[in-house]
């Protein structure tokens, strides 16, 4: 396993510049997560590290060598991709093989390399098989284990779950994980499906547009975020946003004015803003769902899911049409009806103008 270091790393093509000098550290033997929307650069990122874009301005570096100039088959990197890229016309042993056979390894080793990562990936009765045979999760599994047997430095993912449906998603999340436990390897992993960045990640780098937004464990993203767009895209259902008026900007809290004209006590340091200045209150889905709080609002709901052991109600509430919250899965309300709703102002997060939390105070979380 090795450290991975990019050092105002850009990509442009022509004109377009789409990475924008991007500063990162990954620890060795840290699983890494790179999550944004679609275009944010994340896929562009890891072909950066992988050998497989050149950069246009800065510096990679994995372990203790500068790789910017270095061809992608001498970086000590192994990469699955999303769409598996197994020969058909190979077995699973040859598709695992083939790697080390074309760099000429002793076929005994091969043998062995071979053998022990199909254990560890539960694919020893299956070496025989030719991929058109496979389902789909056993496939990324025989693409996973032709990475394992390289013995790389570093492994890379590029979206490889989006093509597996709900259920072989979750297995092999589980799988990758327990897999990057036992190999104790550095991995990069690229998704846009926030629940896998949380679920898997020691740490989340979270990208838009090219920039990181930030970098942090996947509590610290969704306890502490640096700004709405990493509020709003950590968490399931997302955080609602609802914009109101400081009246009192303190560093020991923020007295703003709710819709309706009630004023509430924010615990955050709003020393920066000014009385008057339009900011925005957060509130997730989940912390919405109290029946006694600080801040009392009605949803008129629209439309109710029911999970079993929860229900998500969405409707208007506080002048938004789409408000969104979590309730226990035994809530009666239905299409047309009113609930009152009571959150603590603890509970609450608070943007600025530009979209920039404030820090919230009094958290004694381990993030």
């Amino acid at each position: 396993m090795a450290s991975v270091e990019l050092k105002k790393a850009y990509k442009r093509y022509g004109d377009v510049e789409v990475i924008h000098g991007v500063d990162l550290q990954l620890g060795s033997g840290e699983f890494i997560v790179f999550v944004g929307p679609s275009g944010c650069g994340k896929s562009t990122l890891l072909r950066m590290i992988a050998g497989l874009e050149d950069i246009s301005d800065g510096a990679i570096h994995i372990g203790e060598r500068d790789v910017t100039d270095m061809a992608a088959v001498d970086r000590g990197i192994a990469m699955v991709f999303q769409s598996y890229a197994l020969y058909p016309h190979m077995t699973v042993a040859e598709n695992m093989s083939f790697g080390l056979r074309m760099n000429g390894v002793d076929k005994d080793i091969i043998k062995t390399k071979v053998q022990s990562a199909a254990d560890t990936l539960q694919l020893g009765e299956l070496l025989n098989r030719k991929p058109k045979n496979l389902s789909g999760g056993q496939r990324q599994r025989v693409a996973i284990g032709r990475a394992i047997v390289r013995d790389p430095k570093v492994f890379l993912f590029d979206e490889p779950l989006s093509n597996l449906d709900a259920e072989l998603r979750v297995e092999m999340r589980l799988q990758i994980a327990r897999l990057h436990n036992q190999l104790d390897s550095t991995m990069i992993y690229v998704t846009h499906d926030q629940v896998e960045a949380m679920t898997m990640a020691d740490r989340i780098v979270v990208l838009r547009d090219g920039y990181v937004e930030q970098v942090g464990t996947p509590l610290q993203l969704y306890h502490q975020p640096d700004n709405m767009f990493v509020a709003g895209f950590i968490g399931s259902p997302k955080m609602n946003f609802i914009q109101m008026t400081l009246r009192d900007g303190r560093a020991d809290g923020a007295v703003v004015e709710l819709p309706g004209g009630a004023t509430a006590e924010i615990p955050v340091d709003a020393s920066r803003s000014s009385a008057g200045a339009t900011v925005t209150l957060g509130i997730r889905p989940e912390d919405a769902g109290g029946s006694a709080g600080d801040i009392e609002m009605p949803i008129e709901v629209d439309v109710a899911e029911r999970l079993g052991g929860s229900t998500y109600l969405y409707g208007k509430c506080a002048g938004l049409d789409n408000f969104v919250v979590q309730r226990p899965g035994i809530e009666m309300a239905r299409a047309g009806g009113q609930v009152n709703l009571s959150w603590s102002a603890s509970s609450c997060y608070l943007f600025d103008n530009d979209g920039l939390a404030y820090q919230r105070l009094n958290q004694t979380l381990q993030l």
